[in-house]
């Protein structure tokens, strides 16, 4: 409507609009809306990947093993744990000695002595193959391993049987570890630093005597024992 003067009133400007031609009332908000409600809301990506990113340290038993929890932060330290190399001079004894069949004068002789018994190689894998019923194998495999050491002269060979001969038989992490008392165990300890070829006497002795009371007897009375006498006793005399 206009007025006198040719104008317009200010109140007859259309409804719902300002000066500028901007929506008002609901519109208005929603479109305010519209244009804020990316960002920063809660529910956004950035805020999800982050609660996913902590969540992946939270799963200690995930069995597909593709979290970098504290779990597997262990099993990687015990994987990257250097072992022990394989040496050339690795005591490695094979399942018996070489040895000719014994004769039935030789096994009959094993009955008189403990000594007797160990002086021969057939006396020592019967003996042997004895402890391994009893899950004793290791006091054999030790003395024999001192034996060896004992033909050694090279100081650098000596230094590294005897080192391999400590963390299979002497260090108390290892399976096959002899018994041995505290003193003896000291001696070696003491020794380890420049170690010669009798540096396990008095261990090896100690191991020998627990055989020889321990063991032997029993190996008398066993099987092993018993069938080998036999056998060879119904073997044929040869001409």
């Amino acid at each position: 409507m206009r007025t006198a003067g040719g104008g317009e009133r200010a109140g007859a400007s259309p409804a719902g609009r300002a000066d500028g031609g901007i929506p008002m009332g609901s519109e208005c908000m929603e479109m305010r809306q519209r244009q804020t409600a990316p960002q920063g809301a809660p529910g956004s990506t950035s805020d999800q990947s982050g609660a996913g990113s902590q969540g992946s340290n939270a799963c200690c038993f995930c069995w597909c093993c593709c979290c970098s929890c504290s779990c597997l932060t262990v099993r990687n330290q015990e994987e990257q744990r250097p072992t022990r190399a394989t040496h050339e001079l690795r005591i490695n004894f094979p399942a018996c000695e070489e040895s000719p069949t014994p004769t039935l004068e030789e096994v009959s002789a094993w009955a008189q002595s403990f000594d007797n018994l160990m002086v021969t190689p057939a006396g020592r894998n019967a003996f042997r193959e004895f402890l391994r019923t009893e899950f004793s194998e290791e006091n054999m495999l030790f003395w024999m391993a001192c034996e060896e050491l004992k033909k050694e002269a090279d100081k650098n060979i000596i230094e590294e049987k005897a080192r391999i001969i400590y963390e299979d038989y002497i260090s108390v992490l290892s399976p096959k570890e002899v018994s041995l008392d505290s003193r003896v165990r000291e001696i070696i300890n003491r020794n380890m630093g420049e170690p010669s070829p009798h540096i396990f006497d008095d261990a090896q002795l100690q191991i020998y005597t627990l055989m020889h009371r321990d063991s032997y007897p029993r190996f008398m009375n066993s099987a092993v024992y018993k069938d080998l006498l036999q056998s060879l006793s119904e073997k044929p005399v040869e001409a």
